[in-house]
């Protein structure tokens, strides 16, 4: 299995256990050195705050443990494209490299609805995968959704 895909499979597993508790299904990790220093899924329903993204909470984590706000050198495993508010701290954060799968067709800021990434200096270095495991995180978006409109 490449890379990508194994870091994705973890990522995924953080999404499943955000859609286990409502939220929903996002979930990531960062490595740094080849090493995992962050994994999270989205807690904005259980935190009852808006600014819960995995994303948010990711660089949060990584930030704590490498002991530094810029994440250069780091590579952010998500599984959905990222929203405004996560492209901007994705690009504040410095992170190296973005990895993602299932394209956000409501709030995509790397390429779905928007490009945030042509409009700022600092994200000259942040090098952008899309569509890894793209068909089973879209799976799993579907479903959370059609089941939310049940209810």
């Amino acid at each position: 299995m490449e890379a990508n895909e194994y870091y994705m499979e973890l990522a995924i597993q953080q999404a499943e256990t955000a859609y286990s508790i409502g939220e929903v299904p996002v979930g990531g990790l960062i490595i740094y050195n080849n090493q995992i220093i962050a994994t999270a899924y989205n807690k904005k329903e259980i935190n009852n705050n808006s600014l819960d993204h995995a994303e948010i909470i990711l660089i949060g984590e990584a930030s704590k443990k490498i002991d530094r706000w810029r994440l250069t050198d780091c590579i952010m495993y998500i599984t959905l494209e990222p929203c405004p508010m996560c492209a901007g701290a994705i690009i504040q954060s410095r992170i190296s490299k973005l990895v993602f799968g299932a394209n956000n067709k409501k709030y995509g800021s790397f390429g779905s609805v928007i490009n945030l990434e042509n409009y700022y200096p600092d994200a000259k270095n942040l090098t952008i995968e899309k569509g890894v495991l793209q068909d089973k995180i879209s799976i799993m978006m579907k479903k959370f959704f059609r089941n939310k409109l049940k209810t």
